[in-house]
C-alpha cells in the first residue's frame, strides 16, 4: 500500500497518515471516485461542477497510454458501453458488503471530501443518459446507496439469543409499558421529564442554572437514546408538562403556591426549550469538519422540527383530560379561544378588546383550554403562525356571538402603547394584566430608566405584577429587566461613591418587596436569573446596610421605608437564593455533597461572572442573542466578588464562626458591646421598668431603666451592618435568661418579635444563631405545655394518624409521637424561641416577606433534630392556621425518613415497584408515571388526607439525604432486584426454560421477553432519573467511575441469589445496567458537546472504557457472573455506537482498539467494527483491516 502511495499521492490528497489500513480506504476511494468523473466526463458534465475538471486523470492526453486513432470507427459505440460499465461499477462498490463499509468509512471520516463526492454522484444521477440505459442500476438506486438512511455497519450477532436481545435492546421503545398516565401509551418513554419538572418544583431549592437548557439537554438525549421522532417527543414533552399543571390544577391552600411557577414551567421553560431545539435545527451548529453534503441535508430538512411541532399540537387536543386549566387560568384560557375565532372569522381587535370583555359575554361553546395557551405562547415565539387557527377542532364558537362593542375601553396595554400617561387607574390595569408583547414590556422598561421619579416607581410596581408571574410570553425578558434596574446607572453629573442609591431607595424597594415571594424567587430561578440577581443585590445589601437611617420615605402603600426597610429586603431576599436555611450539620457531612449546597454567595458570583464573562463567542449564544431584545446587551460584565462588599464578607464570616463554634469575643465597653444592651434594653424594657434586675445581661451591663425608649431608638440610629453584628450575642444572652428562668417564655418571644420588628434583617442572624445553638446540644428542652410554652396536644394524635396515612403506601413504620404517661411534648430550647416567634407575626403582605425566609429555615431545623420534633412543630402551626393544616402534616412526614435510611431505601424501592407495577399499591396496581406521581400532594381528596405517591415522596426527600453515594449504590441493588422481580413476574420458570431450549430459539415467547426488556428499560430509565436528580453530575461521575467498577469486581450477579448462572436474569441485568448507565451520563453531559458539563465527559467516559478494555484483556478479575457482564458490556458499547456516537470519538483509539478485538472474541464482530467505523480517522485503518478481513 505504501508503493500505491507513492504513485497515486493518496495520503498528499486525503489524510497525511501513512497507514496501511488507511491508504486501503483512500485507494478504495480514489478508484470510485475517478471511476465517477470518467464517466461525467465521457457524457460532458465534468463541466458542470463547480471546479470544472476532474482531480484525477480521465483524458487520453492525461494518461500514458497509445492513442486511439486506429480505433475511430468503433469509437462511439465503446465509449457508451465504457460510460455504462463505469456507472455500473461504481454502483457495484457501493453495493459490495466490503467495498461499500470500507466507503462507509470515507464517508464517516473525511466528509469535505465525501461531500464533494456525493455532489457529483447527484450531477450524475440528474442528467447521466447512460445511467438511464443501465439495466442494473437506477438513478434512484445509485442515490440510495450514498443516502444516509442506509445502514452500511448493522448490529448483528452470532447466537440467536443474543440476536434476539441485540434486537430488543434497539428497538428503543417502551410501547407497551404498564398502566399509562391519562392514557398515554408511551408515556413512559418520558418519565425522566416528569421527574424533572416536578423536582423543579420543589420551593425549598434553588438552582443557579436555567432549567432551559437543562430541559433542553434532557429532552435532546431521551429522544436520541428513545430513537423517536420528534413529534413523538415533543408530544411527550407537552403531555409530562400538563401533567405538572394538572397535579396543581385544584390544591389546597398552603404557604408555598405552586400554580404560577407551575405554568412557568409549561408555558415559558418549556416553549424556550422547544425554541432552543427547533433553532438548532435551522442554525445547525456543525463540527468544523462537517461537510458541505451534510450543509445541504440540514437546509432540506429546514422546518422539519417545526412541521413535527405543529403535528404533537395537533395530536394535544385528544389528550382532553390534561387540557381541562385551573380554575384560576379558565378565564385566560376562555380568552385565548376567543382570539381565535375572532381572527377566523376576519374581525380585527386590539389587545385591549378581550381584556374589556366580560367572561359572562362569551358564548358558552367558546370554553378554552390549556392547548390554546401552549398555542397562544407559541405564536408569541414565531414557532406557529395563525394557521393553527384553522386546525379542525382547535375553536368551536362563533364571532357572531361574540359582543361587537365595548361601551367604555378599559385602560391597558393597547392604550400605554398609543401614549396613554402612567395614571392610577393605568397602572393598576397594567399590574394585573401581563404584556402581550416584548415591545409592552419594553416601553415599561424605558420608563422606569428615563421617567420621572413618580413614573419609574409606577414601572417597577408593573414589572413586579402579572408580567412577571404570568407573562409567560414574554418572561424571561421582565425576569431580566428587574435583575438590570435593581443596579441603576450613575447620574451623568454625579460623582462619588454609592451615595447616588440614596436616591433610588423608593424605587429599589419596590422591586426588592416585589420580587420577594417563594413563587418569584422561584421563576428567577427556573430562568437561571439567580447568580446575576444575587450579583446585583450585594451592592444594594452593603450600601445601605452601611447608612445611618436619617432619612425615610413613604411607599405607594403607605409603608415607612428606611435604609434599614431597604436593606432588610434586599438582605433576606438575597439570603433566599442559597441554601441559608439548611441544617449546618449538611456542610460537614456526606462524601458527596448534596446538590445544591454549593450555593453559597461566593459560589453564585463565580456562577455569574462566568455567564456575563463572554457571551456570544459561540454558536448557541449566537442563535439565542437573535430574539433578545434590544435592551438587553447594556449591562455590567465586570466580575464581582465577596471582597468587593467588606461588610457583606463580615457578616458571613460572623454566620460561619457561629455554626462553627459558641460566641465569643465580645469585649465590655466596646462599640459592640454598647450595642447588645441597647438592644437588650429595647427589647426587654418593659421587665426593666418593672425593676428587679430580672432580664437579660451581657457580663458588665448595668441595663439601666432609667433611659426612656426614645433615648434607646436614637442610641440604636445606626448602620445594619453594625446592629446585625452585635445580634448573636443579643441572642445568646435572652436565651441565657430564658433557660435560667430570669426572663419567661412569652417575655423572650415579645423580644424577638421587638427586634425583627426593629431590624427584620436580624431573622436571618436569629435562623443562623439558633440553628447552631441546636446542633450543640446544650440547653435543656422546653416542656411545650400550654403554660410557659404553647401546647401541641390539641391536634398532635390527629397529625400521627394523618402522617401514617400519608405514608400508608410506602410500607414505612411511623414513630409512635407518643411521649409517655402524661408528660408534655417537648423541643430543644432555641426551636422552641424560634417557632414560639413566627406563631406571633401575623400573616400578611410584610409580614410573608420575612416569614418565606423563617419558615423554611425552621421546618429545615426540626427535621433534622429528633423525632418527633417536626410533627410537634406542624401541630403548632395547624393550630395558627387550619387552612394549611395538610400542608404541614406533609411536611412532618418528610422527616421520617431523615432519621432513617433504611426508610429511605424502602421509599426508593416502592418507587421501583410502583412504576414497574409489581405491586398492588392503594395508588395504582398499573404502573407507569401516575403510579410513581399520582396526583401530587395538595389536592382535596374525599375523607382528608390521602396517601402520597412514593415518587412525590422521594423528590421532596432527596435533599435531606446526606450519605449521597450510598445511594447511588442502593439504586443499582434495586434496579437489578427490579430486573429479577420484572423476569419472574412476566417469564415463568418453565417458558424461560423452553426459550432456551426451543428449536426456534428465541421466537418462542418473543412477545414476553419485549415486554420484559420495555419494563427493564423503563426500571433503568428510572433508575437513571433518580440517580441524576439525587446527586447531579458529582453523583453520575461518582457511578461510572468508581460505583460501576466496584460493583463488577466485587461480586454480584444473579447467581448469588442461586440463579443459574448466563440466565435471563443475568442478561437482562446486564443490558439494564448498560442503559441505566447510558441514560445517567446523557442527563449529566448530553448527547452532544453543547453542554458545559460535557467537557468533563471524555475523561470519565475514557476511564470507564478503559476499565472494559481492561478486562476483556484479562487484567482485572471481576466477580459478577460473566453472562451479566457480556450483556453490559455489548449492550452499553452497542449503544453509545448507536446513539451517543460523539462521546465515541472522545474515547482513547488504542482503547477502541482493545475494546474492539475483546468484542471480536466474543463473536460480536458487527459491534467490534461498528464501535471502530465512528472512532474517527485513528480507528480508521483498523476498521479497514478488520473489514477486510472478516470479509475475507
Amino acid at each position: 500500500m505504501k508503493s500505491v502511495d507513492e504513485v497515486l499521492d493518496l495520503s498528499q490528497i486525503f489524510i497525511q497518515v501513512c497507514e496501511s489500513g488507511l491508504l486501503v480506504v483512500e485507494f478504495v476511494f480514489a478508484i470510485v471516485w475517478q471511476l465517477l468523473d470518467a464517466s461525467l466526463d465521457d457524457e460532458g458534465l465534468l463541466e458542470l461542477t463547480p471546479e470544472k475538471k476532474s482531480r484525477w486523470p480521465t483524458k487520453p492526453q492525461d494518461m500514458e497510454i497509445d492513442g486511439l486513432s486506429s480505433f475511430s470507427e468503433k469509437r462511439v459505440d465503446l465509449h457508451k458501453i465504457n460510460t455504462v460499465m463505469a456507472v455500473e461499477i461504481v454502483g457495484d462498490f457501493l453495493k459490495d458488503k466490503v467495498t461499500s463499509r470500507i466507503l462507509y468509512l470515507a464517508r464517516r471520516n473525511m466528509p469535505s471530501h465525501w461531500g464533494n463526492f456525493v455532489q457529483r454522484l447527484r450531477l450524475l444521477a440528474s442528467n447521466s443518459i447512460a445511467l438511464r440505459t443501465s439495466k442494473h442500476i437506477t438513478p434512484e438506486g445509485l442515490l440510495h446507496l450514498t443516502s444516509d438512511t442506509r445502514k452500511v455497519l448493522s448490529r448483528e450477532c452470532k447466537t440467536s439469543l443474543q440476536q434476539e436481545f441485540h434486537a430488543v435492546m434497539a428497538s428503543g421503545s417502551l410501547m407497551s409499558s404498564a398502566g399509562q398516565c391519562h392514557g398515554a401509551s408511551q408515556s413512559a418513554l418520558w418519565l425522566p421529564i416528569d421527574l424533572f419538572l416536578e423536582d423543579a418544583m420543589d420551593g425549598s431549592q434553588v438552582g443557579a442554572t436555567s432549567a432551559v437548557e437543562t430541559l433542553t439537554g434532557l429532552v435532546k438525549a431521551l429522544q436520541a437514546v428513545n430513537g423517536t421522532t420528534w413529534h413523538d417527543t415533543f408530544l411527550g414533552l407537552w403531555i409530562a408538562a400538563l401533567r405538572l399543571v394538572q397535579r396543581e390544577r385544584d390544591p389546597n391552600e398552603h404557604p408555598v403556591p405552586r400554580v404560577d411557577t407551575c405554568l412557568c414551567m409549561l408555558l415559558s421553560i418549556t416553549i424556550l426549550a422547544i425554541v432552543n431545539i427547533i433553532e438548532e435545527d435551522q442554525n445547525p451548529m456543525g463540527e468544523a469538519e462537517r461537510s458541505s453534503a451534510s450543509h445541504r441535508k440540514e437546509k432540506q430538512t429546514l422546518g422539519k422540527r417545526t412541521k413535527d411541532l405543529v403535528f404533537s399540537l395537533q395530536l394535544l387536543g385528544d389528550y382532553e383530560g390534561l387540557l381541562t386549566p385551573p380554575q384560576t387560568l379558565a378565564s385566560v384560557a376562555n380568552q385565548a379561544a376567543a382570539k381565535a375565532i375572532m381572527f377566523i372569522s376576519g374581525l380585527s381587535v386590539g389587545s385591549g378588546y378581550l381584556d374589556s370583555v366580560s367572561m359572562n359575554d362569551m358564548p358558552m361553546n367558546c370554553s378554552g383550554n390549556m392547548r390554546h395557551l401552549i398555542v397562544e405562547a407559541c405564536i408569541a415565539r414565531d414557532l406557529l403562525d395563525t394557521s393553527a387557527y384553522f386546525w379542525p377542532g382547535y375553536v368551536n364558537g362563533r364571532s357572531s356571538q361574540m359582543p361587537r362593542s365595548v361601551p367604555n375601553p378599559m385602560p391597558g396595554w393597547s392604550s400605554l402603547m398609543k401614549g396613554s400617561p402612567l395614571t392610577p387607574p393605568m397602572v393598576n390595569a397594567l399590574v394585573s394584566t401581563p404584556a402581550s408583547s416584548l415591545a409592552e414590556i419594553e416601553k415599561i422598561y424605558e420608563i422606569a430608566i428615563k421617567g420621572s421619579d413618580d413614573e419609574k416607581i409606577s414601572a417597577a410596581t408593573i414589572l413586579c405584577g402579572a408580567s412577571l408571574i404570568r407573562g409567560w410570553n414574554i418572561q424571561e425578558h421582565t425576569v431580566l429587566y428587574i435583575t438590570r434596574l435593581l443596579s441603576p446607572p450613575v447620574p451623568e453629573d454625579y460623582s462619588g461613591a454609592d451615595e447616588y442609591l440614596i436616591g433610588y431607595a423608593p424605587f429599589l424597594n419596590v422591586f426588592l418587596a416585589g420580587i420577594s415571594s417563594i413563587d418569584c424567587v422561584q421563576i428567577f430561578s427556573l430562568h437561571g436569573l439567580v447568580p446575576q440577581l444575587a450579583g446585583a443585590l450585594m451592592p444594594i445589601c452593603e450600601f445601605f446596610g452601611s447608612c445611618v437611617p436619617k432619612v425615610s420615605w413613604t411607599s405607594t402603600t403607605g409603608e415607612e421605608i428606611s435604609a434599614h426597610a431597604v436593606f432588610s429586603n434586599a438582605f433576606t431576599l438575597l439570603l433566599k437564593l442559597w441554601r441559608f436555611n439548611h441544617p449546618p450539620l449538611e456542610q460537614v457531612t456526606g462524601d458527596v455533597p448534596p446538590v445544591g449546597s454549593q450555593l453559597t454567595p461566593e459560589y453564585l458570583l463565580l456562577v455569574r461572572n462566568s455567564q456575563l464573562a463572554s457571551p456570544g463567542n459561540n454558536t448557541k449564544d449566537q442563535i439565542k442573542s437573535k430574539r433578545q431584545s434590544r435592551f438587553s446587551s447594556p449591562s455590567p460584565r465586570e466580575p464581582i466578588f465577596m471582597d468587593s462588599f467588606p461588610q457583606l464578607k463580615r457578616w458571613y464570616r460572623q454566620h460561619q464562626a457561629c455554626i462553627a463554634s459558641t460566641l465569643s469575643g465580645l469585649v465590655h465597653g466596646t462599640p459592640v458591646h454598647q450595642i447588645v444592651d441597647g438592644l437588650l434594653s429595647m427589647m426587654f424594657r418593659k421587665i426593666s421598668s418593672r425593676g428587679g434586675g430580672g432580664g437579660p445581661t451581657t457580663s458588665g451591663s448595668s441595663n439601666s431603666s432609667a433611659s426612656s425608649a426614645e433615648d434607646i431608638y436614637l442610641r440604636l440610629k445606626l448602620p445594619a451592618w453594625d446592629i446585625l453584628e452585635a445580634v448573636p450575642f443579643v441572642l445568646d444572652a435572652a436565651l441565657t435568661a430564658c433557660g435560667h428562668g430570669r426572663l419567661s417564655p412569652r417575655e423572650l418571644a415579645t423580644g424577638l418579635k421587638d427586634l425583627a420588628d426593629f431590624l427584620p434583617a436580624s431573622l436571618a442572624t436569629m435562623v443562623s444563631y439558633f440553628s447552631a445553638e441546636v446542633t450543640r446540644g446544650i440547653w435543656k428542652p422546653a416542656f411545650m405545655n400550654g403554660t410557659d410554652w404553647p401546647s401541641p396536644a390539641a391536634n398532635l394524635s390527629m397529625v400521627e394518624q394523618q402522617i401514617k396515612k400519608i405514608l400508608a403506601a410506602t410500607g414505612v413504620d411511623v414513630p409512635s409521637l407518643a411521649s409517655g404517661g402524661s408528660s408534655p411534648a417537648t423541643l430543644p430550647l432555641p426551636i422552641a424561641a424560634l417557632v414560639s416567634l413566627t406563631i406571633t407575626y401575623k400573616l400578611d403582605r410584610v409580614s410573608e416577606r420575612f416569614l418565606d425566609l423563617v419558615g423554611p429555615a425552621l421546618n429545615n431545623l426540626a427535621a433534622g433534630c429528633p423525632w418527633p420534633c417536626m410533627p410537634i412543630l406542624a401541630s403548632l402551626w395547624a393550630q395558627k392556621v387550619k387552612r394549611w393544616s395538610d400542608f404541614f402534616v406533609f411536611s412532618a412526614s418528610r422527616t421520617v425518613f431523615h432519621h432513617n435510611s433504611d426508610a429511605v431505601v424502602q421509599l426508593l424501592k416502592c418507587c421501583f415497584t410502583s412504576t414497574l407495577g409489581l405491586n398492588s399499591s392503594p395508588i395504582s396496581s398499573n404502573g407507569g408515571v401516575g403510579a410513581l406521581l399520582g396526583q401530587g400532594f395538595g389536592s382535596p381528596f374525599t375523607g382528608g388526607v390521602s396517601p402520597v405517591a412514593p415518587g412525590i415522596l422521594y423528590l421532596r426527600v432527596h435533599r435531606s439525604v446526606r450519605d449521597v453515594m450510598f445511594m447511588s449504590e442502593k439504586i443499582v441493588a434495586l434496579l437489578m432486584s427490579s430486573v429479577k422481580d420484572i423476569t419472574s413476574s412476566g417469564l415463568s420458570r418453565e417458558r424461560l426454560e423452553k426459550l432456551r431450549k426451543s428449536k426456534h430459539g428465541p421466537r418462542y415467547g418473543q412477545v414476553s421477553l419485549a415486554a420484559a426488556m420495555t419494563r427493564v428499560k423503563l426500571a433503568a430509565s428510572l433508575g437513571a432519573s433518580i440517580v441524576w436528580i439525587t446527586g447531579g453530575l458529582s453523583l453520575v461521575q461518582a457511578l461510572i467511575k468508581e460505583t460501576l467498577p466496584s460493583w463488577f469486581i466485587s461480586g454480584h450477579g444473579p447467581n448469588q441469589n442461586g440463579e443459574e448462572s448466563g440466565g435471563m436474569v443475568a442478561m437482562l441485568g446486564g443490558y439494564a445496567l448498560g442503559y441505566f448507565t447510558l441514560l445517567c451520563g446523557t442527563f449529566a453531559w448530553g448527547v452532544d458537546s453543547s453542554s458545559p458539563a460535557s467537557k468533563r465527559r471524555p475523561k470519565i467516559i475514557g476511564g470507564h472504557m478503559e476499565f472494559l478494555a481492561n478486562a476483556l484483556d484479562g487484567k482485572i478479575s471481576l466477580g459478577c457472573d460473566s453472562a451479566m457482564w457480556r450483556a453490559y458490556v455489548s449492550g452499553f458499547v452497542g449503544l453509545m455506537v448507536a446513539f451517543t456516537p460523539t462521546w465515541v470519538l472522545e474515547v482513547d483509539v488504542e482503547v477502541l482498539k482493545r475494546l474492539s478485538k475483546g468484542l471480536r472474541q466474543w463473536n460480536e464482530e458487527e459491534l467490534a467494527l461498528a464501535l471502530l467505523g465512528i472512532g474517527g480517522v485513528g480507528a480508521m485503518g483498523a476498521a479497514a483491516e478488520l473489514i477486510i478481513e472478516s470479509g475475507l
